[in-house]
């Protein structure tokens, strides 16, 4: 279990990433678990974080916040050797957010991170990092990150696909501008300096005919749009659809029932598909 006392640094991972990319063997995943203790919130990086996802700025963290400050463990993880496939090249199809209460930046913070569920999938093979979130014991959110490794598909996984015609948007909508250095500006704040985020010179190399939005931005900007009508607990299931090309413009559709929230990312446009998700409440014990 490996105990870090400050968190890695992420370029360093990225150039071992690229350089030992391809020495990644195996059919099973680690079994580390990394932690992270006593984690002060760094103010000015709260703000920056807080305006570059469209939050108001507070003492409350976001709920997407927590996953940044986690994220530099899940690199640590991915680029180990024993870990089955590249950290390039890997795509983030869904993530789901449970906030158990509300956490303040004046509060400690210990994580943790490990993989689960290696399993098949019709493009290739899934996993999903779990992290955790702890205030003096107390476990105060959890993340779900799924990632998709392209390749051959396992004889046991599904590989039919079935098209399905979208129904029109519903619910109030917020036109939301997607500018083209988003990518460099949330990839400064989150660390996530993947080059398909960050020009479009860099994200052709990788097929991609524009730099793309990162997905965990896409779904910090949409909850934004929910900020101040959200339960103190609560948890945030999206998928990724299609990529936001950069730069572009988005509408984001909240629809409220007796259930939460359904969520519905599309291109202002074309109507093409970017998110679709729920925000759901906690149930509290007892």
């Amino acid at each position: 279990m490996p105990a870090l006392t400050s968190p890695p640094s992420l370029l360093p991972l990225y150039a071992r990433a690229a350089v030992t990319g391809p020495l990644h063997r195996g059919s099973a995943l680690p079994g580390s678990t990394y932690t992270l203790a006593d984690q002060t919130v760094d103010a000015d990086h709260l703000v920056a974080y807080q305006k570059v996802c469209g939050f108001g700025v507070s003492d409350v963290l976001p709920p997407t916040y927590l996953h940044v400050l986690a994220f530099p463990l899940s690199v640590a993880l991915m680029t180990e050797q024993a870990f089955p496939f590249p950290l390039v090249g890997m795509v983030h199809v869904a993530n789901s957010i449970t906030q158990l209460r509300r956490v303040r930046s004046d509060e400690t913070v210990s994580f943790t991170v490990r993989a689960a569920d290696l399993r098949p999938h019709a493009a290739g093979r899934q996993f999903d990092l779990l992290a955790e979130a702890s205030v003096a014991g107390e476990t105060v959110w959890t993340g779900r990150s799924t990632y998709l490794r392209r390749g051959k598909a396992a004889d046991d996984a599904s590989k039919e696909k079935k098209r399905t015609e979208l129904a029109p948007q519903d619910g109030p909508l917020a036109l939301v501008r997607v500018p083209d250095d988003i990518g460099r500006r949330y990839g400064a704040v989150s660390g996530d300096r993947n080059p398909i985020h960050l020009h479009g010179l860099t994200a052709r190399a990788f097929g991609f005919s524009s730099a793309i939005a990162h997905g965990m931005w896409l779904k910090a900007r949409t909850l934004a749009t929910l900020e101040g009508r959200l339960d103190d607990s609560f948890t945030a299931e999206v998928a990724f659809k299609l990529p936001v090309p950069l730069p572009s413009t988005v509408a984001i559709a909240a629809t409220r029932d007796d259930a939460g929230w359904e969520l519905d990312v599309r291109a202002a446009k074309s109507g093409k598909p970017h998110l679709a998700g729920t925000v759901r409440p906690v149930a509290q014990p007892g």
